[in-house]
């Protein structure tokens, strides 16, 4: 009876139905049912036949287009690449032909993505090979290394030392900076754990590599001009949040709004992050930057990716990168997790921080540097005493995301980013109010004795000022970058940033300096070192913050991150403090053009700070004795020397103003 039940080919191709899947019941309706109703029985399934027929034909070339793809599935594949690798090709000689310095960061890129594909090549097949050849050699180095490694450092301390001479004979307030960066260096010693168990190892290297970034950033011509292109593309790339914002809310919102103007650059960010995950490109740059700190400095692969993460993710992000690894991490090691997230900024504040108008290259170079000093200073404040469990490991895995493409990546970084921007807006309505309260409360307690306004900046001022003063601000800016300082660490970053931005728009504008004994702007210098001191999530509302992103990860370790998030919030703290005095250090004024040109192209109808500037350096050239103006130095050869300073006194007020009336 089974036989009969199976489909064969047969029946397959003349389109009949399977009789096993037939019912007894509705058999015995067929055969009971005679006439023209088996007939048209038969004809329906005569029908069907024929359509599955068709269907099967009209498919076929589709099946055997299938598994040909199928079974030449990588022959087919490199076609494709290379057809479009020869596309891309094309495109860039076209590009280069047409005009090369457009296409020159078109050249970079490409450069820079060939040596990274050529490198994995020759480790892959040839790594082996030269390490084998190596051996000799590594091993003649091996034992001339304990009295060639103590050369090396004599060598490099006298040509520090030499260059340091040669650098501040020129500018000697350089200096004070480097005092101030000494003294914060001994400070977090004597605030050491463990002073015999210093790594001395980790500290020199960390803030040996700390010191060469901030000379290639802020020295160097192809440092400087790297870091100003890539802050350039940073504010580009931000303004496309423009068009998304504009749509939501209005031209005429993200243009007056403080939260429609900078918070949507914040999911913007969080968006473009999330798919750079996705995608692999952010864990690959991470774990070369951790590959770098932890050669060089010696530290576990656990702590260093944690860090390196940091330079990218905020404080609660970098440690899901080790999470699996959290519960069998030592002190020391949970230490400068903490200390990382404390001395940097993530990446989609970051791109607030821009939008108020803060140097995007100052910003970027900041957080880079901030990543050697802070594992350098984590392990000078909490040496290892443990045996860590990740010293010996060759690498450790980056977990990926669950995103099944690139567009649910897309959606989940911007709805993701809607807790951090609450959280932003939130704080910054809570903490401006408190502050506006408690320096009501301090008026009003200073007025009960004779003191008049008396307010939390003030007190910052005073308080911190000697500390401003270390990290190699002038005498007269001193107060104003202790009052951001304060403003960060007690408050938070969002806020000192914001009221930095307000003193840059003013000196931008060209305002006077002083308006009666409030200082409207502060020196370049003075932004400079300001920029690379508030950097950092070091304040005391990201301790709960820290805590809370911790312990929900590890919550049986809770007792040990409370004991040590307070050292590791002072250690951040002067880390940024370490970065700012190396900002002073380096430098370099910015030279003021030829002002007889620029008044002789300007109209006088707006001012700047260019204008400021020359107009400044014409009052000091100006000499007014018994009602008559003259001038000294190339001001006296200029005809129209008179002219512009009647323009300069219009907006400027000088003693020399009164000759020209």
């Amino acid at each position: 009876e089974m036989e009969g039940n199976q489909i064969t080919l047969d029946s397959l191709d003349k389109g009949t139905d399977n009789p096993a899947f037939n019912f007894e019941g509705e058999n015995r309706n067929y055969e009971e049912c005679a006439g023209p109703c088996s007939e048209s029985q038969e004809e329906r399934r005569e029908g069907k036949g024929r359509f599955s027929s068709y269907c099967r034909k009209a498919l076929q070339p589709a099946s055997k287009a299938k598994h040909f793809c199928k079974a030449h599935a990588k022959v087919l594949r490199r076609v494709i690449l290379g057809l479009l690798g020869v596309a891309y090709l094309c495109y860039f000689l076209v590009a280069c032909y047409l005009n090369f310095q457009r296409a020159l960061a078109l050249v970079v890129m490409n450069a820079m993505v060939v040596f990274f594909i050529c490198w994995n090549v020759f480790k892959k097949h040839c790594g082996a090979k030269v390490l084998l050849l190596l051996r000799p050699v590594g091993k003649c180095f091996q034992k001339s290394w304990p009295w060639l490694k103590w050369l090396l450092w004599v060598a490099l301390l006298a040509g520090l030392i030499v260059w340091l001479a040669l650098d501040t004979g020129r500018n000697p307030e350089q200096l004070i900076s480097l005092g101030g960066f000494c003294f914060l260096v001994l400070f977090l010693f004597a605030c050491s754990k463990h002073h015999s168990a210093v790594s001395w190892r980790a500290v020199f290297w960390g803030l040996g590599l700390e010191f060469l970034l901030g000379l290639f950033v802020l020295r160097t011509t192809p440092g400087t001009q790297a870091f100003q292109w890539l802050g350039d593309q940073v504010q580009y790339f931000l303004g496309y949040t423009t068009a998304g914002s504009s749509f939501v809310f209005g031209n005429t919102l993200i243009q007056e709004v403080f939260a429609f103007q900078t918070l949507p650059i914040i999911v913007f960010f969080s968006c473009v992050m999330s798919i750079l995950y996705y995608l692999g490109v952010m864990q690959w740059l991470i774990l070369k930057i951790s590959w770098l700190l932890q050669v060089s400095m010696g530290t576990s692969p656990t702590e260093t990716l944690s860090v390196a993460g940091n330079i990218f993710v905020g404080q609660t992000e970098a440690p899901l990168l080790i999470r699996p690894y959290l519960p069998d991490m030592t002190l020391s090691e949970i230490h400068a997790v903490m200390t990382g997230g404390f001395s940097t900024i993530a990446g989609s504040v970051m791109g607030a921080y821009i939008s108020f108008g803060i140097d995007a290259a100052s910003l970027i170079a900041a957080s880079v540097m901030a990543a050697p000093c802070a594992l350098a200073m984590a392990k000078l404040v909490y040496p290892e005493v443990e045996e860590s469990k990740f010293k010996g490991k060759a690498s450790i895995r980056l977990s990926c995301g669950e995103e099944q493409n690139i567009l649910e990546a897309a959606s989940n970084g911007a709805a993701t980013s809607v807790g951090l921007v609450a959280n932003i807006a939130a704080n910054l309505i809570a903490f401006l109010a408190v502050l506006e309260f408690i320096n009501a409360a301090l008026r009003w307690f200073g007025e009960m004795v004779d003191i008049e306004g008396l307010t939390f900046q003030v007190i910052c001022s005073y308080v911190l000022m000697p500390v401003a003063f270390l990290m190699g601000a002038d005498w007269a800016d001193s107060p104003v970058v202790a009052e951001l300082l304060g403003i960060k660490i007690f408050l938070n970053e969002f806020v000192a940033y914001q009221q930095l931005s307000t003193y840059k728009k003013n000196r931008l504008m060209g305002l006077e300096e002083w308006d009666g004994n409030r200082k409207q702007w502060i020196s370049e210098r003075a932004e400079s070192i300001a920029t690379f001191a508030l950097c950092g999530f070091a304040n005391f509302s990201s301790i709960g913050i820290t805590l809370g992103g911790l312990c929900s990860m590890v919550p049986q370790r809770k007792g040990d991150f409370a004991a040590v998030v307070l050292r590791a919030l002072l250690t951040g703290m002067c880390v940024s403090m370490l970065n700012a005095c190396l900002a002073g250090l380096l430098y370099v004024p910015t030279e003021v053009g030829d002002c007889a040109m620029f008044f002789s192209t300007t109209n006088f109808t707006s001012t700047s700070y260019t204008m400021y500037t020359c107009c400044k350096q014409l009052f000091a050239s100006s000499v007014l004795q018994n009602g008559t103006l003259s001038f000294t130095g190339p001001w006296a050869e200029q005809a129209e020397s008179v002219l512009w300073l009647t323009e300069c006194c219009v907006y400027y007020n000088h003693t020399s103003c009164g000759g020209t009336v």
